[in-house]
């Protein structure tokens, strides 16, 4: 595959894998998803890979979800919602190799999701955390709110998906969204230490440990599948198009005029 929207890299026991596309804060449209799913099960399955670092270019976002401008009703590419969000979610869970984001600054919304999924996120102090769907007409059904309780608790993942406020990187660290926060300029030497770390350590026992995390929450895939379905039905609905018309318009949405 000819990557047009990511950045790959293989250097030293670390795959990076990083979304190129900052003018849009490195949101993700149909075909950023599917070389996503191809880099990541490229450098998940190569054992000359120890680690794997899940980015954003530029210094503004890690990722903050769906692209909006290709979004009218279904997103530009295939799935049950035009964008194969629940493969992406599942090969970053998938790949035996410790998966680290590292989020110098925005992950809103799906891009929020896709660093709680990681297993390990590392934040520079300039990172902001928060969800957004409700604001836009969207939820994620799945590993976006029943893995997100899990890592912060009930209240505070209701919190966040309810009121869609922005957490600091100081705040994610409080509830448990991140591993650490570090200064801005450092945060590329402190995921290198990490890195290191890990490439110490033996691929098959992290990879079985792994596995042993994942299975306490793989039921969570089948509530993702059921409501992927239930997210399609609501994308056609007057109410969630108002979201997306909204934001292109730059205005206040109006859901409950359209309330189904």
């Amino acid at each position: 595959m000819q990557y047009e929207d990511i950045l790959f890299d293989i250097t030293d026991g670390v795959a990076r894998i990083t979304i190129n596309r900052p003018k849009v804060m490195n949101a993700f449209r149909g075909k950023t998803c599917d070389e996503l799913i191809h880099a990541f099960n490229r450098a998940g399955w190569d054992k000359s890979v120890g680690v794997i670092v899940f980015a954003g270019a530029g210094d503004r976002a890690f990722c903050t979800g769906g692209d909006q401008s290709a979004h009218a009703g279904q997103y530009d590419g295939r799935g049950m919602i035009g964008l194969p969000v629940e493969e992406l979610q599942a090969v970053i869970r998938d790949v035996p190799k410790p998966v680290i984001a590292r989020v110098q600054g925005y992950a809103i919304g799906g891009g929020n999701v896709l660093a709680t999924l990681c297993d390990l996120t590392i934040a520079s102090d300039k990172a902001i955390f928060g969800q957004v769907g409700p604001k836009m007409g969207s939820v994620d059904p799945g590993f976006g709110t029943a893995y997100l309780a899990r890592v912060v608790g009930e209240k505070k993942a209701r919190e966040i998906w309810y009121l869609c406020r922005r957490y600091t990187a100081a705040e994610a660290l409080a509830m448990g969204l991140v591993n650490t926060v570090v200064p801005h300029d450092d945060l590329d030497a402190e995921i290198a230490r990490w890195c290191a770390e890990i490439l110490e350590r033996s691929p098959t026992a992290i990879a079985i440990a792994k596995r042993s995390f994942n299975a306490d929450t793989d039921n969570i895939r089948g509530i993702s599948g059921m409501g992927m379905q239930a997210l399609t039905m609501y994308y056609a609905s007057a109410e969630s198009k108002e979201g997306v018309a909204a934001f292109n318009e730059k205005r206040k949405p109006d859901f409950r005029k359209h309330q189904i």
